[in-house]
């Protein structure tokens, strides 16, 4: 294989890897925040309802995704671009 096809597959995986941390990231951190905030409310009143936990996660994670939707996926698109556009230079 040529060093430049090489070079480029490493590189496209790093920035995949790097891309997927930044788009599930942001929903995951507040998911867990949300989710310890509820623990300990759990914990101080010994509510242990299973599905309380749930839906405010789920309407967090939703406004989360909505708020940052537009950058995230613009992100994608970006990265979208980057690979279709350095493709085709190394078939010829």
């Amino acid at each position: 294989m040529d060093t430049q096809v090489i070079d480029f597959i490493l590189r496209i995986t790093t920035e995949a890897l790097l891309m997927v941390v930044v788009v599930c990231g942001p929903p995951i951190i507040i998911s867990m925040v949300v989710g310890l905030i509820i623990s300990l409310f759990q914990a101080v009143t010994q509510i242990q309802e299973a599905t309380l936990t749930f839906v405010p996660k789920m309407i967090v994670i939703f406004a989360a995704l909505a708020a940052m939707g537009p950058w995230l996926g613009s992100s994608l698109v970006r990265f979208t671009q980057l690979c279709f556009e350095e493709f085709p230079k190394l078939m010829f």
